[in-house]
């Protein structure tokens, strides 16, 4: 057993189990929003263990959907680096990049919400409970955890942006970075700082925690089931669509940005399906007034 650095925390059995630093805050990340979830259920008359019969779902098919999401949408760097859609499915179990590879980084958070959606939805069906009022509880406790777990972009170099004067800017090591500025002679790595926009992301994601945990404990009586979902989809793209012009390590279709496209089309969705949803008067229960179902 050593320590090491690179964002490895412990290799055992000659480096053929790694224990990363990356894996460990996406894990804490979890526990923490879980934690947080369970107790929002409780306070709304839920049993609170369907919470983490929820996440046990979730997880398998979140990350096979985080990585599939990668290997259909790489990134221009890894693009540029020779490993396209039709490399990695070619190269599926190759162990150091392949598609199978996931501990050699490769996991989006659309595809993760998607297929944690999916698990979720699957075990809220299993066991006969109302889709609307959990989705609002994991709209509340979602920001939280990635709040928490864009931190592990930062120990991974990941998630930077362009080229700043800022007090706050990062360095990044050449190992780390993308072209254009891989050339430590333009940009040298000692004074050469960069966007930090999992930082960015990590304190709006505060913020939306502390909104929507607000609404959720103060006004749900006024809002319909699923509205603090929708209000989650909305604001994330907001943040997502704004940091993609800063982004350097763009996912790229024709020329357009993947991630921008998706994080608009679902954000102008969301809000006007919320805005419908209110001007409509759709009959839907709110969460104050829903029969719990355990």
């Amino acid at each position: 057993m050593e320590f090491q650095p690179e964002g490895i925390l412990i290799s055992l059995f000659g480096q053929q189990l790694q224990i990363r630093y990356y894996g460990l805050i996406i894990v804490f990340a979890m526990l923490v929003a879980a934690t947080v979830a369970a107790r929002l259920a409780k306070r709304a008359g839920f049993d609170p263990e369907h919470v983490w019969g929820g996440l046990t779902w979730a997880i398998i098919p979140g990350i096979i959907f985080a990585r599939l999401w990668f290997v259909l949408f790489p990134s221009k760097s890894v693009i540029e680096a020779g490993r396209d859609t039709a490399w990695l499915l070619q190269n599926f179990f190759d162990l150091q990049q392949g598609a199978i590879a996931i501990w050699s980084g490769g996991l989006s958070i659309f595809g993760a919400v998607l297929g944690g959606l999916l698990g979720v939805y699957l075990y809220l069906r299993r066991n006969k409970l109302p889709l609307g009022p959990w989705l609002d509880i994991a709209a509340v406790a979602l920001p939280l955890a990635q709040a928490i777990g864009r931190w592990a972009n930062f120990v991974n170099q990941e998630l930077y942006g362009t080229v700043t004067t800022l007090p706050w800017g990062i360095t990044i090591d050449s190992a780390h970075r993308v072209e254009p500025y891989m050339s430590t002679v333009d940009y040298p790595a000692a004074t050469t700082l960069f966007h930090p926009l999992f930082l960015y992301e990590s304190l709006w994601s505060v913020l939306a925690f502390v909104v929507l945990l607000n609404l959720f404990l103060r006004y749900r009586s006024r809002l319909i089931a699923g509205d603090l979902f929708l209000l989650y989809i909305v604001q994330y793209s907001v943040i997502r669509f704004l940091l993609e012009f800063l982004r350097v390590d763009v996912t790229l279709v024709g020329g357009i940005n993947v991630s921008q496209v998706v994080t608009l089309i679902a954000g102008v969705i969301a809000l006007l399906v919320f805005i419908y949803r209110h001007r409509a008067g759709v009959p839907t229960p709110s969460q104050t007034t829903e029969q719990p179902s355990l």
